[in-house]
């Protein structure tokens, strides 16, 4: 890995993080807010109000995931040649009038169309913001930085677990919809103001500070053998291996996502508040974990360490909740919250770890494949995991299928190298960077 760790000044380090964490935080916690209510509109009564079937509820839900996945590279590429600025305003715009849109849908197709469309215009997102993060912070620094943008995940579901809880119980599901897709819509306009794509064009900087970032950035690329195209990086067996250890750990974690509500209501025979409450702990444990687990990787400089046995340990985890069964409750509970926490906590070395094995001139490409078929497990999980609980009633099925997922996940990551060579000598060559 990159041998380049030198630390920055102190106050150039403290303005990044001051100026530019809750930025990246809140921009992506409204991408997650407007992704995953639909799992309480479900466990609230959407499919009888719109006479949707079990199955047919559990392939919307997934929709988003679909168009997710097609548009993943597309928007990397733009985002990386382009602006992450641009992209995120638009995306932002459009990404919450969908929202409040599923308030308004009357019919199933419209639905449909609906989700698929949030997940085209969320696609770009989580690759750019990772390019972002690449640009303005250090190898030393990355995991942590991923980690609070990915934080927007389980923070957000766990405050939305709460208020949609109580939006469902005071006005419907309709109106929390209309509710939680406007502040993306406002958002996008500080986005605007605030962000910058590189930080030689932050006026909050001074030049020699840009100087200082800029140089420490360029020393961290010196150790990476140049790609001389998209092809190259894409077919390597480093980028095989990391698209496949994100599609199965997704089925995990999406599965766990879209359906955990319906997943407690079922096994507690919870109201929807006492739902929303009780859906809210696993998250509060996976960002205790996230935040710990970065800081001691950005610490120790040691990534897959903390990615594969984490994943072995959440697929454990969620094996013993579903042998116990809701006859144990609780226990069968406290098991998914250790799930939930060994699922998230390793999204800050994981994507720390892919800048560190592959060259800026195709990182934007890589992360944006990988993230699709992330996209791609995502759907899976969802999809396959919600037409489990409504094919057998209960959720044992779908247990074992986010275990498999997810112990196929650590496996694969557990064979994933990392060396000092990074990828095949055969990928190096003064060839066009783009192809």
């Amino acid at each position: 890995m990159n041998t380049t760790r030198e630390a920055l000044p102190t106050h150039l380090a403290s303005k990044r993080w001051f100026y530019l964490i809750p930025l990246i935080f809140i921009t992506y916690s409204l991408a997650y807010l407007d992704r995953a209510n639909y799992g309480f509109a479900s466990a609230a009564g959407i499919e009888q109000n719109l006479g949707i079937s079990k199955g047919t509820s559990s392939l919307i839900g997934a929709l988003f995931f679909l168009g997710y996945f097609f548009f993943q590279v597309p928007g990397a590429l733009y985002a990386q040649r382009y602006s992450v600025r641009k992209l995120v305003f638009a995306s932002l715009i459009l990404w919450g009038l969908c929202a409040m849109a599923t308030g308004l849908v009357t019919n199933i197709p419209m639905l449909m169309i609906i989700r698929f469309t949030l997940g085209v215009v969320e696609a770009a997102v989580m690759p750019a913001m990772l390019i972002f993060i690449s640009n303005w912070f250090t190898g030393k620094e990355r995991s942590r930085a991923n980690t609070f943008l990915i934080l927007g995940n389980p923070i957000t579901v766990l405050w939305m677990s709460v208020v949609s809880g109580y939006l469902i119980q005071a006005w419907g599901w309709r109106e929390m919809f209309m509710i939680e897709g406007a502040p993306a819509v406002l958002w996008a306009f500080v986005w605007w103001h605030l962000a910058r794509d590189k930080p030689e064009q932050a006026t909050w900087l001074t030049r020699e500070e840009k100087d200082q970032l800029a140089a420490t950035l360029a020393a961290e690329q010196k150790g990476l053998k140049m790609v001389r195209n998209y092809r190259q990086a894409f077919t390597s067996p480093l980028v095989i291996k990391l698209c496949l250890v994100h599609a199965l750990w997704s089925i995990g974690v999406y599965g766990f996502i879209m359906w955990l509500p319906s997943i407690i209501k079922q096994a507690s025979a919870s109201d929807i508040v006492t739902t929303g409450w009780l859906s809210s702990v696993p998250y509060m444990a996976a960002v205790i974990a996230m935040v710990g687990v970065s800081w001691v990787s950005d610490k120790t400089g040691q990534r897959k360490l903390f990615v594969w046995p984490l994943l072995a340990l959440g697929a454990l985890a969620f094996l013993g909740s579903y042998l116990l069964g809701s006859s144990h409750f609780w226990l069968s509970f406290s098991l998914l919250t250790i799930a939930a926490a060994a699922m998230y906590a390793p999204y800050g070395p994981f994507f720390a770890l892919i800048p560190e094995l592959l060259p800026a001139n195709v990182f934007g490409g890589a992360i944006g494949l990988i993230n699709a078929c992330g996209a791609l497990g995502a759907f899976l999980g969802s999809w396959i995991v919600g037409y489990l609980i409504g094919l057998t009633g209960n959720p044992g099925a779908a247990y074992i299928f986010m275990t498999a997922g997810m112990m196929a996940a650590a496996l694969l990551m557990g064979l994933v190298v990392v060396t000092n060579s990074r990828l095949p000598l055969e990928c190096v060559a003064d060839q066009p960077m783009y192809e």
